[in-house]
């Protein structure tokens, strides 16, 4: 009887043309792989890769397995699928990285629908930026990613990757409560003279391409990632910064004046490894998380 592990490493190997990107697909180790495929053969009877180079191919008897063990492999997941759906995903988990602003806001609020409409399926959360969301992804170690994305790409890995968009937060630049200068801001040139609170890496990035854009380089004197230590320092009068909308939402300090970037915002999305459909419990979860960003206004803070 044909092993189905063996079958899902054979068609990794013919959708990715060799063992070391099969491997890389699967998290496997590559010799994993290897082992696999010489069991299949032993199984089936015949040889189904040789060696070209330093590389193999796939027989014609091989293609013809990967072919049907395709065919094979979508009937039994389309069986776990009605499986799921005719118990009523009465149980089922959903593991969950998201950073930390949406953790603070749409998170809890799907979670809650969830856990109402679908009690029995458990929702595991994880605190990750965007990048580390989807490395934890790819490796199979999260079932779903809450990441977020400016005008830039984002870093990663993104094949065989679902991402569907749920929100576009406004972006606001917050300076402390009633500082020198007057009137809406329409510009990031007017605090060209200011010290600068920023976070990651990325975050870095696209601030230094807004104050390009105004016609000067930020002077960042603090660096954090967390939206409460930010307000703090500038509600202190040591610097001024840019944030989210979710982020303000989550908290907003008394001590700071914000003020909307009319031409500035960034996307937030829900990531999730494979094609669709994706297994009930995270659709669940998906389901959910649309509905609370529908209903989410991010107008203001």
């Amino acid at each position: 009887m044909l092993d189905l592990t063996r079958l899902r490493v054979l068609v990794a190997v013919a959708r990715e043309g060799s063992v070391t990107a099969a491997a890389e697909a699967l998290h496997y180790a590559q010799p994993s792989v290897s082992h696999h495929l010489a069991k299949l053969e032993a199984e089936a009877g015949v040889v189904l890769v040789r060696r070209a180079g330093r590389g193999i191919v796939l027989t014609d008897a091989g293609r013809l397995l990967a072919a049907r063990a395709e065919e094979i492999l979508g009937q039994v997941e389309a069986a776990q699928t009605e499986l799921a759906a005719h118990a009523g995903l009465a149980t089922g988990r959903v593991r969950l990285a998201a950073f930390p602003s949406a953790l603070a806001t749409l998170v809890p609020a799907a979670a809650a629908l969830l856990a109402a409409d679908h009690p029995g399926v458990e929702l595991a959360l994880s605190e990750a930026e965007p990048p580390e969301a989807l490395t934890a992804l790819r490796n199979a170690e999260v079932d779903a990613a809450l990441i977020f994305d400016h005008d830039e790409p984002l870093p990663g890995d993104r094949r065989n990757t679902t991402v569907t968009r749920l929100v576009h937060e406004p972006m606001y630049v917050v300076t402390p409560e009633g500082a020198r200068w007057e009137g809406p801001v329409t510009s990031l040139a007017t605090f060209a003279a200011e010290n600068w609170i920023a976070g990651c890496e990325r975050c870095r990035t696209h601030l230094s391409a807004l104050c390009a854009r105004a016609g000067f380089a930020p002077r960042i004197t603090f660096e954090t990632d967390d939206y409460v230590a930010v307000q703090a320092l500038v509600a202190a009068g040591l610097g001024v910064g840019v944030l989210p909308g979710l982020a303000l939402r989550a908290h907003r300090h008394p001590g700071v004046r914000v003020d909307r970037l009319p031409e500035d915002r960034r996307c937030v999305s829900l990531a999730i490894y494979g094609r669709p459909p994706a297994a009930l419990p995270v659709q669940a979860f998906a389901a959910a998380l649309r509905a609370v960003a529908d209903r989410t206004e991010l107008s203001g803070p």
